[in-house]
């Protein structure tokens, strides 16, 4: 019990500190860089002029910069 809230709350706190610009993968396993925040929605670009909208919760990890090409 205790492990699962602990990754619960890390993940939240993953999901809070996101910006403008930050790589990341999605539980879907799509790739882009943050372009737009909501409260409850992230647009992500995933190729030059193309952009898709996905819930935070959705976001699984924050990549290093410059990850993706």
């Amino acid at each position: 019990m205790r492990p699962q809230m602990k990754k619960q709350k890390e993940h939240r706190a993953m999901i809070d500190a996101l910006a403008k610009g930050d790589e990341v993968v999605t539980a879907g396993g799509v790739l882009g860089k943050v372009s737009k925040l909501g409260d409850s929605y992230v647009g992500l670009e995933v190729a030059s002029g193309v952009e898709v909208q996905v819930q935070r919760s959705a976001v699984v990890q924050v990549l290093p910069k410059g990850s993706i090409k």
